[in-house]
């Protein structure tokens, strides 16, 4: 923080990207479980299902952890804008309330 900027500017600057990432890290800890713990760690227990034709043990590990990677893709970019319209409407607070603009 610079000397002379707004310490509610930074705590929101900061509240921002606390936010981000508790966002992707919850959303690579869905994709390690999808790729990791269903594809090869419960790949034998969930071989008694089949899916396709196919054990779904099988099918994580080839193909459903990219659909779900791909899925998360979207989740994040639909809570970025989310995130991104609470946080600019948290910036217009503040500089409407006299704070000096960030950047």
């Amino acid at each position: 923080m610079s000397g002379g900027e707004d310490p509610r500017l930074h705590a929101c600057i900061q509240a921002y990207w606390r936010r981000n990432l508790r966002l992707m890290a919850g959303l690579l800890a869905v994709w390690a479980f999808a790729g990791l713990g269903c594809g090869v760690l419960l790949a034998d227990r969930l071989n008694a299902f089949r899916l396709g034709g196919f054990p779904l043990g099988f099918w994580f590990a080839q193909q459903g952890s990219i659909l779900v990677f791909v899925a998360l893709i979207g989740v994040y970019a639909l809570a970025m804008r989310r995130l991104d319209r609470i946080h600019h409407a948290e910036l217009e607070a503040l500089r409407r309330s006299g704070a000096p603009r960030e950047g």
